[in-house]
Formats: structure tokens, sequence, C-alpha cells
């Protein structure tokens, strides 16, 4: 049966891995929440690293009143090669007993969460096991037991922002454009905004395709529009950075077939990279971040631990918690199982995108 947190015991935040936009919302979430359940919660900086490192404080909550509007994270957030191995866990669990811990939760994605999952065991200040929760933040969305993360509205918007003013360029001088997008083991990103910033072509790594696949799907999007009805001859293409043809390789091969047809078509190539990951949060990836932190607080405090807090959608089975009604929770296992299989293309749930996607090519010939 879990064990429920005192008055005054230490709750630690700690954000991890790439940032995404909303996890300064949830951190501000989770502070105020477990502050009023009578909780102390502290901040680790830099994650990980921070944390072996013993680098924990207190959360200015007027910091973190101006922070929510943000992006990135006010914890700070680093890549640590040494937390994985042994020797790095084992000083974590010190930095844990030596600032008094009885609960951690985590913000991140697939390796954060893999990271919380590798602290099963610790002891807590309060003698019991150290409650780990976490919270999925990753705008790829490529977090298995979620329907969504943080940060995934906000990357799709500015996506599409950036989509629709390229589109004016290409109008204009009668241009294909091929937009590299991140998302480097998911392609949810380009799918979805795709969708939304009506794309001509989507190009996603689930989709399996050879290069010279590839290379025919954007030929018969430039083809199509070329066709089309009133001589409209601007083609948006949308490419995940998981597609293994690269975007410079692509052009020069698009380019090889467009010469040999002899039709007078420019390409250019645009890569959003880092652009997509800043910014303000949306309305909704604030409210997301902010639902899911509460939820993973009030778990966290009546004793929960090694899970993480999900967003329920269409076809999940399990039920809402108690905290949240659109909110699961799910055990960190299960979850970073999930995640594997969404990498290797055999979840469910991928398969059910690419599906969707297959059905929607021929229409954005249209």
């Amino acid at each position: 049966m879990p064990v429920p947190l005192r008055p005054g015991d230490r709750v630690a935040l700690l954000t991890s891995g790439g940032d995404a936009p909303g996890m300064n919302a949830g951190l501000r979430a989770a502070a105020k929440v477990g502050t009023a359940l009578g909780l102390e919660v502290l901040g680790v900086e830099d994650g990980y690293r921070g944390l072996m490192e013993g680098r924990l404080r207190a959360l200015d909550m007027r910091a973190l009143d101006e922070a929510c509007r943000r992006g990135g994270t006010l914890l700070g957030s680093a890549r640590s090669k040494e937390f994985p191995t042994p020797q790095g866990q084992a000083r974590a669990r010190e930095a844990i007993a030596a600032a008094r811990l009885a609960g951690l939760l985590v913000f991140g994605g697939n390796g954060s969460l893999a990271g919380a999952h590798a602290l099963a065991g610790t002891p807590g200040a309060d003698g019991n096991e150290l409650r780990v929760g976490g919270v999925p933040a990753s705008i790829d969305n490529d977090i298995g037991c979620t329907t969504l993360a943080i940060g995934v509205d906000t990357a799709m918007n500015t996506i599409v922002e950036a989509c629709d003013r390229i589109a004016d360029t290409a109008l204009s001088h009668q241009r294909t454009f091929i937009i590299e997008v991140m998302g480097r083991d998911c392609g949810y990103l380009a799918m979805a905004a795709g969708i939304a910033a009506a794309a001509d072509a989507v190009l996603f790594r689930e989709g399996k395709q050879s290069d010279d696949e590839i290379v025919d799907q954007v030929m018969r999007a430039i083809e199509a529009a070329y066709a089309r009805q009133g001589g409209r001859r601007h083609v948006l293409v949308i490419k995940s950075e998981g597609v293994r043809l690269d975007s410079q390789r692509l052009k020069h091969m698009v380019d090889e077939r467009i010469r040999a047809r002899g039709m007078e078509v420019d390409t250019r190539v645009t890569v959003l990279g880092h652009v997509v990951r800043g910014g303000a949060p949306s309305a909704f990836d604030r409210l997301l971040a902010a639902r899911l932190a509460a939820a993973a607080m009030r778990a966290l405090r009546d004793g929960h631990t090694q899970f993480m807090v999900g967003w329920a959608g269409p076809g999940q089975a399990r039920s809402v918690c108690a905290y949240d009604h659109h909110v699961t929770l799910w055990p960190l296992g299960e979850v970073l199982a999930e995640t594997e299989r969404m990498h290797s293309g055999d979840s469910a749930a991928v398969q059910a995108r690419v599906r969707a996607m297959k059905e929607v090519e021929s229409v954005l010939y249209l």
C-alpha cells in the first residue's frame, strides 16, 4: 500500500533532456500544489547532473509566476554521461539522502523518465522508498501512454506559423520548399503540422520509404501542383528530421528529376531546427502542464511512486486518476516499454498514425 508523505516532507522538482515550452508552467503548478499540501518543494538545477552534485535550492514563487509565460526551463537542463552509470546513480542516491528528500518529480522525455525509473528503491528521508513521479515533456510527442506531452502544441503552432510565412514567398516565386522539422524518432510533428499547414507532401521516418520512394512522393506533389487548374506552382513539403534521407540530398535528387523532365521548378530547403523548441508556450500547453503536474504532485503526496502521469485520449483503456478527469497514472516500466515500441514502429498508436497519413496522402495532391 502507498505510504503518504507527511507535512514538511521534502519533494524536489527536476527538468531533464530537451527543454519543452510549458515546463515552467508545470514547475509552477507542482510547486504551488506541493506547498499547499504542506510539503517543502525544492528545485534541482541542471537536471541529473545537478542532482548528482547536490545542487538543490528553494523555489521562488514569484520567479515561477513570471517564468510560466516563457519557454525553456527555469531550473535548467543538462545531458549527463555519468548519471546512467552505476557510479553516477550512486552519487545521485547520496545527494538524495543528503538533501533529505522524500519525493522526486521529473519533467522530461524518454531518457529523463528512464533516469527516474533507475532510482527505484532509493531510500527516502522518511524511512520509506523515495516516491518518484514523471511528467511527460517532449515536443516530439514520442512518449508512450500519453496522448500529448508538454510542448507539442506550441511546437506545432510554431511550425504552422513558419510554413505560412514560407508559403508567401513560395507563392510569390513559384518555388518548392522542403521544410525540415524536429522529430528524431517520431514523425508526429511533421504529420500533424503537415495537415494543419496545408502541405502538399509529408515525409516521416515511420513511413519506411526508400530514397527513391521519397523522391517519387515529392515529384508527385510537384507535378500535381503544376497540373492544377489555375496553374498553382508552389509546393510545401514537410519533412521530419528522422527521415534518413538528408534534406540537401533530397533536394539534389529532386532537382535531377526536375531537370530530366524539362520542368521549370526552383527548390529550396529550410531547416527550422531549434526554432521549433523555443518560444512562449501556448495556452493549451500551459494548461496541460499545470494539470499534469498538479495531478503528479497529489499522487506523490498520497505515496504513489514509479509512475508517470499521462493525458488521456481516445483508445486508452486505462481509467483516469482521482486527481483529474483527463489524467491517467502509468507505471514507469510500462511507459518505457511502450515508448520503445513507438520508436520501433510496433506501437498501435504509431501504426494508426501511419495508416491515417497514407490515406491523407492522395488528398493532399488535390
